[in-house]
């Protein structure tokens, strides 16, 4: 059973102004780290493509071809060799996109990060993406806000709510400051990152969004992350049918596109990690195709395309200027092999612009086509694109709401909110048909860390049964009678869960073994068999107790008996213990203490 914490013994309770302050301190320090991220980001790419020590790149724009020439693939290598030291040496949660490690904290840490995780990780995803690396800026700005966030609570020995609301708030402020998008970043943290949503876990967050945002605009100014020409997107009053049903049909590409990008990063990194040799050959052999992809594209195409962020080919797409749909397709499954290798091998950064990327290509190809086969229909190829983007995203993360939002906000293009909905819901469903996991949580269920797909479920949910079963039960055979039963326990019976075996098998469960004694006296004679239910589950020991407790409603068990993986019928060797209604209300009060004071 779940025991309460030293952490809810030593640490203390701030008042909603105090924890609303410290949020302003979270939102104002994650608004300047992300100046300095992108700062650090912009010197590491002109040094390595370029040979030049400056802070001035617009990542709205395609790399210009680098200085080296065919030693540009070199690049992405070296970079890739810095990222691994600096990873296995400081900070192993730096490694990959960065969403789980926070997710991870959240549910299963007590929202504790490493104050050393916000510098390693802004080092790291700096090299990685200055060198090349196909990743976004994303997801390592909501780890380095979380880990300000989460290191300013230890710091004033917040109790876990509490800290997991700055964290939360953190995350929120990295995204609010990287793409001008409150509130989509309010939306984020909601959506993905907070378990428990009232007033006083919900108000510092928006305080640290709307800081950060306003750090943000006076760096980086007002404008919205990309630039939607009025005339590339027709205004019209309502959207044809004939292009509704191709807005259906994107949302379906969109579903297995986001269920592509997350199958090949898991194959990538199972593939990488049985790669003979170390983590620096693994990343180095990685990059060393990324470098040659980049090369033969610009030979071919005239640019690298997949390096960085790759705001540059959206930024193109979105002003009508790239419409092939040859060169669309090609740039789709080139990311998509990008991203997912330089994930895989070990790069650092987000994969939120990767999904903004795979969108818009799949999104200006499926309008390119769409245009040919319904010329008269209004279809245009950048409104495509953006609803693609949004798709994808949406499918990939599953966060629905957070998706329309920041596509509205970073291109601040009302017209396509209702074929970006209807997209959006298509493809978020098709995806959950495929695969239930997001591109967030797949690589915490290969650690056997399970997140409710029901994002605010109370926090004890998401641990495993073996933290919450008692191991303590007493083993009787169903023929024995009830009077043998309570003659061979005694008079005094100590509360334990009583499983009822016949030939070796599970039989049923009593959950308290003092239930006997009140029925002994009509019920003496009767053999155990004829006195239980068969109102008990059996599930294994590395479930959580929400996919638990939603099979013991289903069935309407009292009781569930937790065994160890196994085939066929599980046999006495095979149980691990119990765990009845009793542990599951001792659990919820146990994990109650977090939100109350």
């Amino acid at each position: 059973m779940v025991e309460p914490t030293i952490d809810a013994a030593s640490s203390r309770r701030a008042s909603m102004l105090s924890l609303c302050m410290l949020a302003l301190v979270v939102g104002v320090v994650t608004g300047y780290g992300a100046v300095v991220f992108r700062a650090l980001v912009a010197l590491i790419h002109n040094v390595a493509f370029y040979g030049v020590f400056s802070i001035n790149y617009d990542a709205n724009l395609l790399t210009a071809p680098s200085t080296w020439g065919p030693l540009v693939i070199l690049v992405p290598v070296i970079g890739g060799l810095f990222v691994v030291f600096l990873v296995n040496t400081f900070a192993p949660e730096a490694k990959g996109h960065g969403v789980p490690e926070v997710m991870n904290a959240i549910y299963f840490e007590q929202g504790r990060i490493r104050p050393m995780v916000a510098l390693v990780k802004s080092v790291a995803s700096s090299l990685s993406i200055g060198t090349g690396a196909s990743v976004g800026r994303e997801g390592p700005i909501i780890q380095i806000g979380s880990s300000l966030g989460s290191s300013i609570a230890q710091m004033f020995n917040l109790q876990t709510g509490q800290r997991i609301t700055l964290l939360a708030a953190g995350a929120g402020a990295g995204i609010a400051a990287t793409f001008n998008t409150p509130l989509g970043a309010v939306l984020f943290a909601i959506e993905l990152m907070m378990p428990e949503v009232s007033t006083r876990t919900f108000l510092p967050v928006v305080i640290a969004t709307g800081a950060a945002t306003y750090i943000g605009r006076i760096s980086f100014g007002l404008a919205p992350a990309f630039e939607v020409p009025l005339a590339a997107v027709p205004q019209v009053s309502a959207v044809d049918l004939q292009a509704l049903i191709v807005y259906v049909v994107l949302g379906v590409l969109c579903g297995i596109a986001a269920w592509a990008l997350i199958r090949s990063m898991l194959v990538t990194s199972t593939l990488f990690k049985k790669m003979p040799g170390n983590d620096y050959t693994r990343h180095a052999v990685g990059m060393l195709s990324i470098g040659i992809l980049m090369y033969v594209l610009l030979l071919t195409g005239g640019n690298y395309y997949v390096d960085g962020v790759g705001y540059g080919v959206i930024q193109e797409i979105l002003r009508g200027t790239m419409t092939s749909l040859p060169l669309l397709v090609i740039l789709f499954f080139a990311k998509l092999y990008a991203t997912s290798v330089s994930i895989g091998s070990g790069a650092s950064g987000g994969v939120f612009s990767p999904s903004l990327f795979v969108g818009a290509t799949l999104g200006a190809a499926v309008g390119v086509v769409g245009n040919m086969i319904f010329p008269d229909a209004g279809i245009t190829p950048v409104e495509f694109a953006l609803v693609g983007m949004g798709g994808v995203v949406a499918a990939g993360t599953g966060a629905a709401m957070t998706a329309i939002i920041m596509i509205f906000e970073m291109t601040r293009d009302y017209n396509i909110i209702v074929p970006l909905v209807v997209a959006v819901a298509i493809a978020l469903g098709f995806r959950r048909m495929i695969i239930s996991e997001t591109i967030y949580t797949s690589k915490l269920v290969l650690r056997g860390r399970h997140i409710p797909k029901e994002r605010h479920s109370n926090m004890f949910m998401v641990h495993p049964v073996r933290e919450i079963m008692t191991s303590d039960q007493i083993y009787i055979d169903a023929s024995l009678r009830v009077s043998e039963v309570i003659e061979k326990i005694g008079p005094s019976p100590v509360a334990k869960p009583l499983v009822v075996m016949e030939g070796g098998r599970i039989a049923g469960v009593i959950p308290d073994v003092t239930a006997l004694y009140a029925v002994a006296g009509d019920q003496g004679h009767k053999a155990l068999k004829e006195v239980i239910k068969e109102d008990f589950v059996v599930v294994v020991d590395d479930m959580n107790m929400y996919d638990v407790i939603k099979r013991m409603e289903r069935r309407k068990a009292r009781a569930a008996v937790v065994v160890r993986p196994c085939r066929g019928v599980p046999r006495q060797d095979d149980i691990r213990g119990v765990i009845t209604k009793s542990h599951i209300a001792d659990s919820v009060v146990s994990s109650m203490q977090h939100y109350i004071g």
